[in-house]
């Protein structure tokens, strides 16, 4: 377990974020997915297994993509509990691409690891990212790759001065800058880390429209936000605020996100030394097999 969590996460708020069940994933989820996944043109090997963690939030419709993309190769999905492997299962398994496809997805923990692993926009709402970092090395096999995206700093920008004119505390928790998230990437073993990012501005015809795209996305995991319920008269307070600050030209309002696309290999071990090193048989053999004839 990290000792370096997140100062602004509520880790039990993010546990019960991440039990939530939800009809289907958020849109802006599966835009980024598709970005992210055009991104995979640039990799020439495919992969013979990966590992789609967390689709049920992340994105169900990238995975008939993915599944086009590397027709030969064993997928698997992971998710969070038993009860979100169940549900995964029942959608996928019954999706007519996955029995057009002949797809056989495996809703289990692969046997062995893995030469993918793909994670959209799960990141930015753990409680421990160095731990799921660390995770998701274990799952990958020696040269195997890392696909995943997440929030930025910049997203929510124009709700901030929002909140604070009002008094309130911020309306989401702290979000990573990129050039952080790839220390940690080198930290947890990975090699070669590519970071790049892009700002997505969407619109909205009304603070209620925006306030229920907010709420599939995500929640408010902030140790400091608000430490009760609210009523009617916040939310309508909320509103009216929302409808003057954000309200653009065109009579729109306005929001950023900040999107983090990261990439990352899983190199060999090396062996450290010291007076006296001690290694397995399997690194030895490891470190072996990287000595060129």
């Amino acid at each position: 377990m990290s000792t370096q969590r997140p100062p602004t996460i509520d880790p039990q708020a993010a546990r019960r974020w991440a039990a939530q069940q939800s009809a289907q994933s958020p849109w802006l989820h599966e835009e980024v997915a598709r970005r992210m996944e055009e991104r995979l043109q640039w990799i020439v090997r495919s992969p013979a297994s990966w590992l789609n963690w967390g689709p049920l939030q992340g994105g169900r419709q990238i995975h008939e993509t993915l599944l086009r993309r590397y027709p030969k190769s064993s997928s698997f999905v992971q998710e969070g509990s038993a009860v979100q492997m169940q549900r995964a299962r029942q959608q996928f398994q019954q999706a007519w691409w996955q029995r057009w496809l002949g797809a056989a997805t495996q809703f289990a923990e692969p046997a062995q690891p893995v030469d993918m692993l793909w994670a959209n926009m799960a990141l930015h709402m753990d409680a421990d990212p160095q731990e799921l970092i660390q995770t998701w090395h274990g799952a990958l096999a020696v040269d195997g790759f890392l696909m995943f995206s997440c929030l930025g700093p910049d997203t929510l920008r124009e709700l901030r001065p929002v909140y604070a004119g009002l008094g309130w505390p911020a309306p989401s928790h702290d979000f990573t800058d990129m050039h952080d998230w790839g220390d940690m990437l080198v930290h947890a073993g990975f090699a070669e880390p590519i970071m790049d990012m892009e700002r997505i501005t969407l619109t909205y015809s009304s603070a209620e429209s925006l306030l229920q795209e907010l709420r599939g996305l995500g929640r408010n995991l902030h140790t400091q936000r608000f430490p009760s319920l609210r009523g009617r008269g916040w939310r309508n307070t909320l509103s009216q605020a929302l409808e003057q600050g954000l309200r653009r030209p065109d009579g729109r309002l306005e929001l950023t996100f900040e999107v983090i696309y990261g990439h990352a290999f899983k190199p060999r071990p090396r062996l450290t030394v010291s007076s006296e090193t001690r290694v397995s048989l399997e690194q030895m053999r490891d470190s072996l097999r990287q000595i060129k004839p």
